[in-house]
């Protein structure tokens, strides 16, 4: 068996982000990934957007998270040369008893500490955007994109750098408690097999985490929440976006509707819708654009027939289903279950990739508590 201080298992944007601060703290960390690369999963399937936070219970995890978390995002970024871009962000109401919903949206992200949204007639909006068709918007003038690829390189470069160690293809398949550490049991090609003793694990295994949780031997199954999966798929726009701007819709059961988003090249893309599938399948049925024409139609009615072209899907690793209200993160460390080291992360979907850096930090104030 050999020993190290501190493992994570999952090298998303999450995990990579968590290395990286147990490494610059000084600790020896080995980071776990099933897959051959970083970010194979859900922080490479969405729409690469840094949130401002407007959307989420003032006081919660998600609202806290996001909003420091973009800060520290957008400063890392500037510092490092990460490519991004601060687009500025158009929610819009496309019927009348939609601005109700503008309001409320508003309230809750001043509630939340954002206060830099500013309200816009159907005129205002459509002088920014001249394609938009709406009754009123709020913009989010802080909102933008980031490559999200170039940004988990650099999170992994900086963990390295301060001594951080990553193994590719290397499961955590089980594990158990014992009184000097946490055991973990790896599986790998040719069916390798390495036993590691840790004082700290934590588990950013996303899709993964519930599973490795309960085969921790010792944990009780209170402490693991149940598991949902919703789709959403991306349909990119053949040909040249009239938009500068984000185009978001007010959201929707699930997800924050079917929105326009834009690469770092200019690039349109538009998604993701919500499906609420039995496991994670990244299947992106061509048909399903049917309903995305009618969807984007509202906000932009000159769309062009045949102009939508399948691109790819992300499944959000849910904690409610179907007509629940959306849940919060949750990221369970030693106060809550009670097992020294262990920090477990659920439900780490959008804005888990703007709110990384803050969820790094509150991992680490976990461990230090």
């Amino acid at each position: 068996m050999e020993r190290v201080e501190a493992v994570v298992i999952g090298a998303g944007v999450v995990g990579l982000a968590a290395a990286r601060a147990l490494a610059v703290e000084g600790r020896e960390v080995v980071i776990l990934e099933a897959g051959g690369a970083i970010g194979t999963e859900t922080s490479s399937r969405n729409s690469e957007v840094m949130h401002a936070g407007l959307y989420y219970p003032p006081g919660s995890l998600k609202a806290r998270l996001c909003v420091e978390g973009r800060r520290r995002l957008q400063r890392f970024c500037d510092e490092r040369g990460v490519p991004h871009k601060k687009l500025g962000k158009l929610i819009v109401a496309t019927e009348a008893g939609q601005d109700g919903k503008l309001a409320v949206i508003e309230a809750g992200a001043r509630a939340c500490g954002v206060d830099d949204l500013r309200r816009l007639s159907a005129a205002e909006a459509q002088a920014m955007e001249p394609q938009l068709a709406c009754v009123g918007a709020l913009l989010s003038p802080s909102t933008g994109i980031v490559d999200s690829h170039a940004f988990m390189l650099d999170l992994l470069g900086d963990a390295e750098a301060h001594g951080a160690q990553i193994a590719f293809r290397t499961q955590a398949a089980s594990g158990a408690l014992r009184d000097d550490g946490i055991e973990i049991q790896t599986s790998g090609e040719g069916g390798v097999r390495l036993n590691l003793l840790a004082q700290v694990v934590v588990n950013a295994a996303g899709h993964g985490a519930q599973q490795f949780a309960r085969s921790l031997a010792g944990l009780p199954a209170a402490w693991i929440p149940p598991q949902f999966f919703a789709r959403g798929c991306y349909f990119s726009l053949a040909g040249k976006s009239p938009f500068g701007r984000l185009i978001y819709p007010v959201p929707v059961e699930g997800g924050l509707g079917v929105h326009l988003t834009l690469d770092m090249g200019g690039g349109a893309r538009f998604g993701p819708d919500v499906e609420w599938i039995e496991s994670v399948d990244y299947t992106v049925d061509p048909r399903r654009a049917d309903a995305f024409y009618a969807e984007i139609r509202r906000y932009w009615p000159d769309l062009d027939d045949d102009a939508l072209l399948p691109s790819y899907a992300g499944v959000r690793p849910k904690l409610s289903g179907p007509g629940a209200a959306a849940a919060d993160f949750r990221i369970d460390g030693p106060q809550a279950h009670g097992v020294p080291g262990l920090v477990n992360l659920f439900g780490i979907e959008s804005p888990g990739l703007t709110a990384c850096l803050a969820i790094a930090d509150h991992v680490c104030n976990l461990l230090r508590a």
